[in-house]
């Protein structure tokens, strides 16, 4: 490929700028200033030899649960059979875990003294764990002013402040999808928080320190089900928070424009779209007909109304895995509207937390699947040089903490999970031309990063940490690798959009923004679709070192809980709903009507399924993945459970006719077993019930 001019000029600045480095770099280190403590905290900015670290590395032991002694113990829980005191003071469940290597995977191993052995997965690749624990720079400021909401035990998170706080304003949803983390539409009972709830939960987040510019994110179920979903978003805007997104199907969205407009003009800047592949045929595990043009609809209408669009996709191995390269191909196809997809691993909790191991083993899906996966199916980004987990990031929201000084009413946005949770990859993209560069391909990270923490550590003033940033950046810049049009300069506007340095505008983000901010940051040539992993814990592989540093916790009435301990972990989600039910399902339906559930295969009504977006033919899967079916493995919870049923009422049958036979041949007695199955079937007074017809007719297939 040729290369423009000004890729030569680029390239004789990045050789002034190794120069010039080294003498900022030697002056900048003399005398360093010491960390200021910020407005939005009450603890100074860490230096990052103070930043501290789980253990890490391998082999390694951690705290974890028997993921048989906590449902039983959840039960007594919930029948008052024992004090919820139990899971603040005491350790119910626990038992240590070994990361280990084995056979060229990383693997947790545990045993329970009652329940036996206990291992699962974490990686098909060793050097992918290695280099994202590596790159670990450490955990953010000690949560403070966190007593009220940070009180769960050995549950209890105890650094950041998170990324995303999530509000589940019901738990009813529209659809009854396998797999469901919540269990949603299956527990008995509506948990739905009332406005003054709401708005509580909103106010009490800001009080915990370090304030952080979280996410809120409202789920469910399905928050758009919530009467208050609009007024929770404007609330949300109104005490501070600038990104509020809604966790959604996308139904009621895809049914109604005017609904999506609304939901823009209250503030809702994101909307995080289940999304498990290109076709009616790859999300037809969710049995809905026409999922996949609601979802396409859903993004056109979100889009029109200045609402941005993230997919996310639960990906289960055997199920929808090879849909991983559709999906980002889909949004490279398309970066206009998408610059960011979500995939999540999936977990085994919810209706799978009774998953047989078979299932377990075949469907486990890990972030290293995933890294490969993307690189197998669009041959972007090498696994152990391109991907970096969330928490990698918190260096440069340092600088940004840094350069906006000790005034700013709230600290940068930081992902500071664990690395076994969250992983991303970065593509730069040219929404012209559609032509993609990972930024690690164009940009050392590893060696930006630590020469960013040398400026951090040093602590000066604003001029002379842009001055570090702007000589680090080119330094560690290849313009010969980057997309045709694309310059160092695009990528010193990205930052100043991203960090807001300059003061220049390119459309707000707060609270009053408008339609012309919208469009004006959209006009923004240049797209970063960011690839993220977040892979969720479930009892099989649950790790405590994880739990105590969440991004994503949740607000409840029982103080702010750790996603993974929420729903699942000790499972604080079924003791918060239980204890704070709203109404028994037979009563709310009594006061309120059933509201429309789509299963069974039932197609959402839809207007129009016209839309605008990108869609290559072949990317569309024309048939579900058979990949389980060739194994003999039932897909879901529903499906194991019915298979393991007509297997139990298999060996009955078979039980049964042997003793019929025994007693025919052995014994000499009369054969009086049919008569008595087929006197039932004509409705005699002795009748049977479905179970013994479903009984006789397995004997009889036989």
């Amino acid at each position: 490929m040729q290369h423009k001019p000004i890729k030569y000029v680029e390239k004789a600045l990045t050789y002034v700028a190794k120069g010039a480095w080294v003498v900022f770099d030697r002056l900048n280190q003399i005398r360093p200033n010491p960390s200021f403590t910020p407005k939005w905290s009450d603890k100074p900015l860490l230096k990052s030899w103070e930043k501290t670290k789980p253990p890490l590395g391998w082999p390694r032991e951690t705290d974890s649960l028997c993921p048989r002694c906590v449902p039983e113990i959840r039960k007594e829980i919930l029948e008052g059979k024992r004090p919820l005191s139990d899971l603040i003071e005491k350790r119910p469940g626990e038992i240590k875990a070994q990361i280990i290597e084995r056979d060229g995977k990383i693997l947790m191993v545990k045993d329970c003294p009652v329940h036996g052995h206990f291992e699962d997965v974490m990686s098909i690749d060793v050097a992918f764990f290695k280099h994202l624990e590596e790159m670990f720079p450490g955990r953010d400021i000690r949560c403070h002013n966190d007593e009220k909401l940070h009180r769960h035990g050995s549950s209890t998170i105890t650094h950041g402040r998170g990324a995303v706080l999530t509000i589940d304003l019901t738990n009813r949803c529209n659809m009854m999808c396998d797999p469901c983390f919540m269990d949603a539409n299956q527990v008995g009972f509506v948990h739905e928080l009332t406005w003054e709830e709401i708005k509580t939960l909103l106010d009490n987040a800001i009080t915990i320190k370090p304030k952080r510019q979280m996410s809120v994110q409202f789920s469910g179920g399905e928050p758009t089900l919530s009467p208050y979903f609009l007024d929770a978003i404007r609330y949300a805007r109104k005490v501070g928070y600038n990104s509020v997104q809604a966790a959604t199907n996308g139904i009621e969205f895809a049914k109604s424009p005017e609904f999506c407009r609304q939901a823009a003009e209250a503030g809702l800047r994101y909307a995080y779209l289940q999304f498990d592949g290109i076709g009616n045929a790859a999300n037809s595990h969710r049995h809905v007909g026409n999922l996949f043009d609601v979802k396409l609809r859903a993004i056109e209408n979100l889009y029109q109304a200045g609402v941005e669009i993230v997919p996310v996709t639960t990906i289960i191995n055997g199920v929808n895995n090879e849909q991983v390269g559709r999906i980002v191909q889909f949004a490279l196809d398309n970066p206009k509207r998408i610059s960011f997809c979500s995939f999540q691993p999936v977990s085994f909790t919810g209706r799978d937390e009774e998953i047989s191991d078979e299932r377990r083993m075949a469907q486990r899906y890990t972030l290293s699947h995933l890294a490969h996966d993307v690189k197998k199916q669009t041959g972007l980004g090498e696994p152990a040089r391109d991907w970096f987990p969330l928490s990698f990031m918190s260096t440069f929201m340092d600088w940004a903490d840094l350069v906006h000084g000790p005034q700013a009413e709230w600290g940068q946005l930081s992902c500071g999970c664990h690395p076994n949770c969250g992983v991303g990859l970065a593509i730069m993209v040219d929404k012209e031309t559609r032509e993609a560069a990972p930024i690690p391909s164009f940009i050392n990270v590893d060696r930006l990063a630590k020469d960013v923490m040398r400026i951090n550590d040093a602590a000066r003033g604003k001029f002379l940490s842009v001055l570090g940033m702007a000589l680090a950046l080119l330094r560690n810049y290849d313009p010969f690798k980057t997309t045709r049009h694309f310059t160092i300069f695009d990528l010193y506007k990205k930052f100043d959009k991203s960090f807001g340095i300059t003061g220049r505008d390119y459309g707000k983000v707060t609270a009053d923004r408008t339609r012309e901010d919208i469009e004006k940051r959209r006009r923004d040539r240049w797209n970063v679709l960011f690839i993220a992993g977040m892979w969720f814990q479930d009892l099989f592989n649950y790790d405590f070192r994880r739990t105590e540093q969440c991004i994503i916790p949740y607000a409840t009435q029982e103080g702010e809980i750790s996603f993974c301990a929420y729903n699942t972990g000790i499972g604080w989600r079924q003791i918060v709903e239980k204890m704070h039910m709203t109404a028994t399902l037979t009563k709310w339906y009594e006061e309120h009507g059933r509201h429309e559930i789509f299963a069974g295969g039932r197609n959402v009504k839809l207007d129009s399924t016209e839309h605008t977006l990108l869609l290559r033919k072949e990317l569309i899967t024309e048939e579900a993945q058979k990949d389980l079916d060739r194994l003999g493995i039932a897909k879901t919870a529903r499906e194991e459970k019915l298979r393991a049923r007509n297997e139990r009422l298999r060996k009955e049958a078979e039980n049964a006719r042997m003793a019929r036979l025994y007693r025919k041949y052995v014994l000499k007695e009369p054969d009086v077993g049919e008569l008595v199955q087929i006197q039932g079937l004509n409705g005699s007074s002795n009748g049977t019930n479905q179970e013994a017809t479903e009984t006789l007719a397995v004997t009889s297939s036989r």
